[in-house]
């Protein structure tokens, strides 16, 4: 299972951006999902996260902020990113949720204060 994450960028606070995430295989049909980020020097983070069943979970600093999504027939993974901060800055990926495959290529998310 490949996981490849995309539509990073650069942007300044308040401002939105929205990832997404290619899969392949069966996984995001069969898996809860979820997304992480990851800051240099520091350990990955979980984000968000979503079930199998379309039930979204946040981490307590991007609640109310982001929005994780899955489209399983097109086997991609979003999060819509609206409210940026700063401290949102890092390297974006995409798992399962629990994370139990490779990690595949992330997305850089710069935020400017």
């Amino acid at each position: 299972v490949q996981l490849q994450a995309s539509g990073g960028g650069l942007v300044q606070a308040g401002g939105s951006l929205r990832l997404s995430c290619a899969t392949s295989g069966s996984i995001i049909g069969v898996s809860s999902m979820g997304w992480y980020r990851q800051v240099p020097g520091n350990q990955r983070a979980y984000v968000a996260g979503i079930t199998t069943g379309g039930t979204p979970e946040y981490s307590d600093s991007v609640k109310g902020r982001f929005t994780i999504s899955r489209d399983n027939a097109k086997k991609r993974l979003f999060l819509q990113m609206d409210n940026l901060k700063p401290e949102d800055t890092a390297v974006y990926y995409c798992n399962t949720r629990p994370s139990t495959l490779d990690w595949g290529q992330g997305t850089q998310v710069t935020v400017s204060s």
